[in-house]
């Protein structure tokens, strides 16, 4: 018995030796031992592809209703926006409340860069997931989540718009200039770091500013409803109106000091010397040659008028002066295609043509002064004051005292600052 133990023995320690040396029994074991990491890992990229797609899926519902809610807002329907934006995300199969989704909207935001504007939304979308193919590896759900901040851009109450999308000081107040812009917002769209200058001790007093790119001189600006930099571009309002194309007889002026004129095509210009005082009739008046030329102690007035800028051969467009002193009362025609504009630029004159507006109190416009390439020196107190006066310009810089309104209910004005929506974060 002792010596079959002893065999025994000895044929188990060979073949344990041999299992030892032998790699293929190795290579079993091993992958034996490995397979539940194998399996898991494979689930863990499975559930991972997933998720992935869920997550994409849920960062497009956050951006849509992001968007959708800061487009109620700039429409009016402020209290509307959460239920806009969560219709949205239902779309999406995140519904609020089923399934572990949570769906959070704030205005203004809690977090970020734009937690202060009033005009910005955000969404935040969460659902927990629970592992599928990878629970050997994950007991524990966890949540995804996406978030996405929209901005709408402006009230549409916008009286002073710069175009310009890369200019510094697109927008400019200079020396000791005082802007007043009644219940009335600026907009300036250049993504430039100083695309609002105000210089020296010039002060801006607004019911919001806003600016895509940056703001030189914060500190001199006052506004009920903030001051945004970073803002969305503002559109255009009247981009939709075609260009002019001069008609109607050639006119001439002006050989009296006292004189009517009628609407037409002026091939040398509109010019007023001192003590002269011209009537405009309602009509479109084309001002090609020297453009408009007023000066000091010169007066112009007009109802149902608009004044536009074009050239007679295509490479010399006209432009605009009124010096000091001038007294011009012009208000736009309330009906036609250019309702609410009383001066509109062509807009195939070179970018900074040259229009100077400093007749200071005595100078009154009632509409948009519409020029889409013109750099605009502007100074204008007590007669834009209280009426309805849009200054749309590639460029604007306020030179002297100024004052806007948009007092503008039947004057045929479109809404600046209304309708564009951007996601910013």
């Amino acid at each position: 018995m002792r010596d079959n133990l002893r065999a025994s023995l000895q044929l188990g320690r060979h073949l344990l030796a041999r299992f030892r040396r032998a790699q293929s029994g190795n290579y079993i074991v091993t992958i034996a031992l490995l397979m539940p990491v194998m399996v898991g890992v494979v689930g863990l990229a499975t559930d991972y592809g997933l998720w992935t797609n869920t997550h994409r899926k849920m960062q497009n519902a956050a951006d849509s209703a992001a968007a959708s809610g800061a487009t109620a807002y700039i429409k009016g329907n402020v209290g509307g926006i959460v239920v806009q934006a969560k219709a949205v995300t239902t779309q999406y199969d995140f519904i609020d409340g089923t399934d572990g989704v949570t769906v959070t909207v704030n205005r203004p935001p809690k977090s970020g860069s734009y937690a202060t504007n009033p005009g910005a939304v955000e969404v935040i979308i969460k659902q927990p997931q629970t592992p599928l193919f990878s629970a050997m590896l994950l007991s524990k759900s966890f949540d995804i989540s996406a978030r996405s901040v929209a901005l709408g851009s402006g009230d549409g109450k916008g009286c002073v718009l710069a175009l310009n999308n890369s200019a510094s000081g697109a927008a400019t107040g200079q020396g000791s200039t005082t802007i007043t812009l009644n219940g009335c917002s600026l907009y300036d769209n250049s993504a430039d770091g100083s695309a609002l200058n105000m210089g020296g001790s010039a002060k801006l007093n607004a019911l919001s500013v806003n600016v895509v790119g940056g703001i030189s001189g914060q500190s001199n600006i006052k506004a009920t409803q903030g001051i945004w930099s970073g803002s969305a571009a503002a559109s255009d309002p009247y981009a939709s109106i075609d260009n002019p194309t001069p008609s109607g007889p050639s006119r001439t002026c002006c050989n009296k000091v006292t004189d009517t004129l009628d609407p037409g095509i002026y091939k040398n210009g509109i010019k007023l010397t001192a003590g002269m005082n011209i009537t405009l009739n309602p009509g479109v008046y084309y001002i090609e040659g020297g453009g408009l030329d007023i000066a000091g102690g010169a007066t112009l007035t007009g109802t149902g008028v608009t004044l536009v800028f074009t050239s007679a051969n295509g490479s010399s467009y006209a432009g605009a002066t009124i010096n000091g002193g001038a007294s011009v009362n012009l208000t736009a025609p309330t009906t036609g295609p250019y309702a609410g504009i009383v001066m509109f630029g062509d807009r195939n004159m070179p970018a900074g043509t040259n229009f100077t507006f400093t007749g200071g109190a005595t100078q009154a416009f009632t509409g948009a002064i519409y020029l889409p390439k013109g750099n605009v020196k502007f100074a204008g107190g007590s007669g834009t004051s209280t009426g309805c006066t849009q200054l749309v310009a590639d460029t604007v810089m306020f030179s002297g005292n100024s004052s806007f309104s948009l007092n503008c209910s039947g004057v045929g004005t479109k809404a600046l600052g209304a309708g564009a929506v951007t996601l910013v974060e």
